[in-house]
């Protein structure tokens, strides 16, 4: 009897030693502004996510973190009948270490889908990402005139965290990617930062 006992012990401790430690990468921001800067940060803004085939389950967790750093910058968000229209693309994909990659889901733009096709990708599957896995996830988002014209700003930003990080939160990981792509708004032209 204390042999199973000692032998059930050593198990799980061998399977606690196994388990894939948590991972989380710097978010990586690249930012592009236009023409107009001084037109940015300050007036009213709604914020929308981008048309297309598929919309993230997710997306309120998003437009949350969004709306708050606008808000941060001195913006007046609304629902609507705002100067000026952030858009938001949303883009996650599952990196499984044996099947490779599946999109997780994806909003819209030229973004859509992948592989050539968003067609139905991502309906009807059990997407929850194993321990193993990691969870690439990429947060775009575009600054315009609500009366058209050119972008005033554009930005994304991306990270990749393990099914057993803090931040396989949805919520959690909104929030990291938004106040990464809105640090030091609007930031340099073209230029790629890591922002731990």
């Amino acid at each position: 009897m204390i042999w199973r006992r000692c032998s059930i012990l050593l198990a799980c401790a061998g399977l606690a030693a196994c388990a894939a430690p948590a991972y989380v990468s710097p978010v990586e921001v690249t930012r592009f502004v236009g023409d107009a800067p001084a037109q940015l940060g300050s007036g009213t803004i709604s914020v929308d996510f981008a048309s297309g085939l598929q919309r993230s389950p997710d997306e309120s967790a998003y437009r949350t973190a969004v709306e708050r750093e606008l808000a941060s910058l001195g913006y007046s968000v609304r629902p609507g009948n705002a100067a000026q229209v952030a858009q938001i693309t949303l883009e996650q994909f599952v990196d499984d270490p044996d099947a490779g990659r599946r999109p997780v889901s994806v909003g819209g733009g030229a973004s859509v889908g992948s592989y050539g096709s968003g067609v139905g990708l991502g309906i009807g599957l059990d997407l929850t990402p194993r321990a193993a896995e990691r969870l690439d996830t990429r947060l775009s988002v575009a600054i315009r005139p609500a009366a058209g014209g050119e972008n005033l700003w554009e930005g994304r930003a991306q990270m990749t965290a393990s099914a057993n990080s803090d931040y396989a939160d949805q919520s959690a990981a909104a929030s990291r990617l938004a106040a990464a792509l809105f640090s030091n708004f609007p930031g340099t032209s073209g230029e790629t930062i890591q922002v731990d």
